[in-house]
């Protein structure tokens, strides 16, 4: 399997960006025209039971066959298909069938064992590209209910007032759900709790924005270069080197991958090869048949005959998952950079996309991973050198004391 194709990253089921969100209301009923048969409803049923089949099924043996653990971590696969696939056949529409498909992936207690519906595809593969937006972003709590992240500056929920920290209860009614699609200039009417407890209503109105840098670069402090990832997305590795390709030796480079869900593992290699020898081994993993594959940092960066040698520190937050985990991990245990920030997430297995049927896909672990130091980081995270803690308040004002207590660091070394 290539490298290029393997992907390390939570399934964007667990990490919602509403900025992509499908929330609009349900398109009207069409009147039925008169010559349409009788039986066009029974019909169009049973393609939908036809669908949810081959949905099914095609999750079902993808993780008999290809999960990285032979023994599923112990769960009775046979008996979870009798119990699920008739949940799933019976959905009435997608939100039913993907919400039958993940209460099985559940079972098996692994992050990145996750499927996206169409809708969910659809987002990620406009995730880069101008669209309409909402304008903030949710991260689930441990009680399963969803708490604003990121509010967007200019954004239809900005100019709603919706405050960082505040919760979700409904959109248009409805519990949320993956299935919802945005629409430019279709209201949406949402719920929500605020950070004194007290319930909004208000209705927001999606519009096209242009979409976020997947990376961007601050250097508005002085002898100071703050590189940001949103993900390990494809030319992580290569800007990174673009951007550190003339910065001089005394110049502090702090590289932040809070709120990163990870990405692609090829990446996680090119970054690394800007701060670790050409060829150093720093973690291996191990797929289904037993084989084990050491994980080494790519020749070069940007044509460099040796990594750079500048004082670096990462930041990372309980968001920061997968690659945004490996990345710290590899360079700690090096003690090449001080890891600054909060408790990462600990999703951090090798996984995969394959795409179903209906345009849904399945995000599925095909290999375990160990770092070079025997470290674990799945279910464990990586514990930064220095823990800071960032509260919603001081997001809020403006304040970051991560970032601060990395630069402070820095100087100091």
């Amino acid at each position: 399997m290539s490298l290029v194709a393997v992907m390390i990253r939570l399934p964007s089921s667990l990490v919602l960006p509403l900025v992509l969100l499908g929330l609009g209301a349900p398109a009207p009923a069409l009147a039925r025209p008169p010559e349409a048969p009788v039986s066009a409803a029974p019909a169009a049923a049973a393609d939908r039971a036809r669908m949810n089949q081959r949905v099914f099924d095609a999750v079902w043996e993808e993780v008999r066959r290809a999960y990285y653990d032979p023994g599923l971590h112990g769960v009775d696969w046979r008996a979870a298909r009798e119990t699920w696939r008739p949940r799933a056949l019976a959905a009435q529409d997608e939100r039913q069938l993907y919400r039958a498909l993940s209460g099985m992936l559940d079972l098996l207690d692994d992050d990145h064992a996750g499927a996206q519906p169409p809708a969910g595809v659809r987002r990620q593969e406009a995730l880069r590209q101008r669209r309409a937006v909402i304008g903030f972003t949710l991260a689930r709590e441990a009680d399963a209910t969803y708490r604003v992240e990121q509010v967007r500056a200019g954004s239809p929920a900005d100019e709603a007032g919706i405050g960082l920290g505040w919760r979700l209860r409904a959109i248009d009614g409805q519990d949320w759900g993956p299935d919802f699609d945005v629409v430019e200039g279709r209201e949406v009417r949402l719920s929500l709790i605020d950070d004194a407890g007290a319930e909004r209503e208000t209705v927001v109105v999606p519009r096209v924005m242009e979409p976020i840098p997947a990376f961007s670069a601050d250097r508005s402090r002085p002898g100071v270069v703050v590189l940001r990832a949103e993900g390990f997305e494809a030319g992580l590795g290569r800007w990174v080197a673009e951007q550190l390709r003339d910065v001089a030796p005394e110049t502090d480079i702090v590289l932040d991958l809070r709120s990163n869900p990870g990405g692609r593992l090829n990446e996680v290699e090119a970054v690394l090869a800007c701060f670790l020898p050409r060829g150093q081994e720093w973690a291996r993993r191990t797929g289904r048949n037993g084989r084990v594959v050491v994980l080494r940092a790519q020749s070069g960066c940007g044509g460099r005959d040796a990594p750079l040698t500048n004082d670096l520190a990462v930041l990372v937050d309980g968001a920061s998952r997968s690659a945004a985990e490996l990345t710290p991990a590899a360079l700690q245990q090096f003690n090449r950079a001080v890891v600054v920030g909060e408790k990462t997430a600990g999703a951090v297995l090798i996984s995969q996309d394959t795409d179903l049927p209906d345009g849904g896909r399945l995000t599925l672990s095909r290999a375990d991973l160990v770092m070079r130091d025997g470290a674990r980081l799945e279910k464990t995270g990586v514990t930064p050198d220095a823990v800071v803690p960032r509260s919603i308040q001081d997001r809020r004002e403006g304040r970051d004391p991560q970032l601060e207590a990395a630069i402070e660091l820095l100087a100091r070394s």
